[in-house]
């Protein structure tokens, strides 16, 4: 069982959207909403698997850039 890191997380995804040339401003904004929302839905669960944390975010992130949205749901798949 590992807990979760949210700087860690944020930090990861600024990264991402850096990558695929998102501004840094407007970054730190959907990513810190996304985060925000994601955990507010996922607040009434005991437990939280990676892959609910992971679909979570996704869903969150695709309101605001599909492409840093696909970037995060690819991570660790892309060669």
């Amino acid at each position: 069982m590992q807990d979760f890191d949210q700087p860690k997380l944020r930090r990861e995804l600024l990264l991402d959207a850096r990558a695929i040339g998102i501004p840094s401003g407007a970054a730190e904004d959907f990513v810190d909403r996304s985060i925000t929302a994601a955990m507010s839905t996922l607040s009434s669960k005991s437990l939280i698997t990676d892959q609910d944390l992971k679909r979570a975010i996704t869903k969150e992130l695709k309101k605001y850039h599909p492409d840093l949205a696909y970037v995060y749901q690819n991570r660790d798949k892309i060669i």
